[in-house]
């Protein structure tokens, strides 16, 4: 049997790797899967306290976060191929389409 510790350990091992990538990073595409790799370490932390307190609430919350991360994944791609084809770029630097 793993402990909890661990389970937390590792998420926020998960968690801090998505934020130094989010911050870090200039590609579009590597900020958004640091995104992904945010929200899986929730989930990793969701599913180990639901399996820790003998309750399925954490573990149906998962379900909808992934829902939402694959439609969020989805759209942010749609946006970043039509900036890619409109920009010729994926860096974060060159896109000043929206300021105003």
């Amino acid at each position: 049997m793993i402990p909890l510790s661990w389970y937390v350990l590792l998420s926020a091992a998960l968690f801090t790797i998505g934020v130094v990538g989010v911050l870090t990073r200039r590609n579009v595409f590597i900020i958004l899967m640091s995104i992904e790799l945010m929200l899986n370490a929730a989930n990793i932390n969701l599913v180990a306290f639901s399996h820790y307190l003998q309750n399925l609430t954490g573990q149906i919350f998962v379900i909808f976060v992934i829902t939402v991360a694959a439609a969020e994944a989805a759209v942010a791609l749609a946006l970043i191929i039509l900036l890619a084809r409109n920009r010729g770029t994926v860096y974060v630097d060159e896109f000043n389409i929206m300021k105003g």
